[in-house]
């Protein structure tokens, strides 16, 4: 699989990466948002430290993830639940 040379900006850094074609897109689109929360976590809170702000993203980042998978757990069990239902009820029609 090809590798790309790209470069992304975060906060006031440039961070070379070598991505596949495929995932150029979605890596531009994480760095994109992740300047989006650094400069509504400046605008919000006052900081101007970039560290401090990192954190606040990194943190705010993982509740999202935690959140996340919360919710697809849920999910995958209630699907599990039908499946296994579904199943009970075609074997008692056969």
């Amino acid at each position: 699989m090809e590798t790309l040379a790209i470069r992304i900006k975060i906060g006031d850094r440039e961070y070379p990466m070598r991505v596949t074609q495929e995932d150029e897109a979605k890596i531009r689109h994480a760095g994109k948002l992740i300047n989006e929360k650094l400069r509504k976590y400046k605008s919000e809170f006052g900081l101007d430290d970039n560290q401090d702000l990192l954190a606040m993203v990194a943190f705010d980042c993982m509740v999202e993830s935690l959140e996340t998978n919360a919710v697809n757990q849920e999910d995958s069990e209630h699907i599990r639940a039908s499946i296994a239902h579904i199943n009970s009820l075609l074997s008692k029609a056969i």
